[in-house]
C-alpha cells in the first residue's frame, strides 16, 4: 500500500501529454495538450518555468533526442482520432527562455504515438499511425501502420520542404492506439504496440544495417499494454487495457513460451487510457487511470496470499497519461488529468 500526497501542478485545458526533458544541466518534464494549447516546461518540484508554445497543439507524445541539451520530438495537430489528418512530427530546439524553435521532421497523417529507440549505438525512431485515412466520424475502415526510420545524428537540416523518409514495418493494424517502451537487459530498448489486431513487440536492429523484428505477443484486442514482472516470479506478465479505449484489465502469464490469460479486474473502469509500470518503493507496480465513470488512478500491485490488488490513489480526475521519477529518494507520478484540466503530481511512499 502507498500513502499519497498530491500537489496540483497547474491548469492546462485538456491537458495530455508528459515526457521528461534534460535540459541546461538538469531534469525537467513537460506536458503539452491535446487541443490548441501551452506546452509547459515544468521543474520536478512541480513549478511551471517556461511556455515552450501557445499552439497549435494536438500533442499525443513527446521524447528527448538522445544527447541533446533539450531539443526534443513531438506530435502535433492531432487533436483526436477524427481529426488528425494534418498530423506531424516536429523537431523542438531550445533558443532561450520562453524561446523554442519548432520544425517539422515529417508529415504523418494519424500519428499518435513515436519514440526514439537505442540499439546498437544507433538511434532509430518508430511511429504509430491510429488509421490510415478516413472519410467520416469514427471511420475505422483503414487499418493503421508502423513506420521506423534510422534518426539522423544531425536534425538541423530538416524542415517543411526537407523531411525524413519513413518505411512502413507493419500495417493493416486496426486501432493502433498503443505504445510502450520497454527496457531489454542489456539495456536496448523496444517497443510494445497494442492494436484490435493484437499486441506486438518490435525490435530495432541489433547491428547497424540490420533488420527490425516483429514479435505478436497475443492476439487479443488491447487498448494499451506493457510487460512487467508484477508477481515476482522472474518473468514479465503482459499487462493490458482492451477493447480500444475500453474498461477490461487483463494480466497474461507466460507459459510454454506463449502469453495465457491469468487475470482479469473483476471491476469495471470506463475509458481506460493512462498507462505506466515500474517500481515503486521497491515495489513493481502498475498504474492505470480511466477517463470516465469514478475517473480512478489506481496502483495494480501483487501480494503474497491475496494476488492481484487494486489501490485508488486518486478520483475523479481522469488521467489521460501518467508518468514516473525519482526525486530527492521519493518516488513520483505525473498525472495529465485531462478530464479535469489538472496536471498533478502525486508523491508515493510506503504506507
Amino acid at each position: 500500500m502507498f500513502h499519497v500526497e498530491k500537489k496540483i501542478v497547474g491548469e492546462l485545458e485538456k491537458c495530455y501529454s508528459l515526457a521528461m526533458l534534460h535540459y541546461q544541466g538538469k531534469d525537467h518534464f513537460l506536458c503539452a495538450a491535446e487541443k490548441v494549447n501551452n506546452c509547459y516546461l515544468i521543474s520536478l518540484d512541480g513549478e511551471i518555468e517556461e511556455t515552450v508554445w501557445e499552439g497549435p497543439g494536438g500533442v499525443m507524445t513527446m521524447v528527448q533526442v538522445p544527447g541533446t541539451d533539450g531539443q526534443f520530438l513531438a506530435t502535433r495537430k492531432f487533436y483526436s482520432p477524427n481529426d488528425s489528418k494534418e498530423a506531424s512530427i516536429v523537431i523542438v530546439t531550445p533558443r532561450g527562455k520562453d524561446d523554442w524553435e519548432v520544425r517539422t521532421l515529417c508529415d504523418l497523417p494519424f500519428v499518435h504515438r513515436f519514440d526514439i529507440l537505442q540499439a546498437g549505438g544507433k538511434n532509430y525512431i518508430i511511429a504509430c499511425a491510429l488509421k490510415s485515412d478516413h472519410e467520416y466520424r469514427d471511420d475505422w475502415r483503414f487499418p493503421g501502420k508502423v513506420f521506423v526510420a534510422e534518426l539522423p545524428e544531425d536534425l538541423s537540416s530538416y524542415n517543411d520542404g526537407h523531411q525524413l523518409e519513413l518505411t512502413v514495418l507493419k500495417d493493416n493494424l486496426l486501432k493502433n492506439h498503443g505504445y510502450y517502451r520497454h527496457v531489454e537487459p542489456d539495456g536496448s530498448t523496444s517497443s510494445i504496440v497494442s492494436t484490435d489486431n493484437g499486441v506486438f513487440h518490435i525490435y530495432p536492429p541489433k547491428q547497424p544495417g540490420g533488420e527490425w523484428s516483429v514479435e505478436t505477443l497475443t492476439t487479443d484486442a488491447a487498448s494499451d499494454g506493457l510487460l512487467l514482472d508484477l508477481n515476482g516470479d522472474g518473468e514479465e506478465e503482459l499487462c493490458t487495457i482492451a477493447p480500444f479505449h475500453g474498461d477490461t484489465v487483463h494480466i497474461y502469464q507466460k507459459k510454454d513460451g506463449k502469453y495465457e490469460l491469468d487475470y482479469t479486474h473483476p471491476e469495471k473502469l470506463e475509458f481506460l487510457h493512462a498507462i505506466f509500470g515500474g517500481t515503486i518503493c521497491g515495489k513493481p507496480t502498475w498504474i492505470l487511470g480511466n477517463r470516465k465513470g469514478d475517473r480512478l488512478l489506481q496502483a495494480f500491485t501483487y501480494e503474497e496470499g491475496t494476488g492481484y490488488t487494486a489501490q485508488v490513489l486518486d478520483s475523479g480526475r481522469g488521467a489521460a497519461n501518467v508518468m514516473h521519477y525519482v526525486y530527492k529518494g521519493k518516488d513520483i507520478i505525473i498525472g495529465a488529468n485531462r478530464e479535469t484540466n489538472e496536471i498533478a503530481r502525486y508523491e508515493l511512499t510506503k504506507a
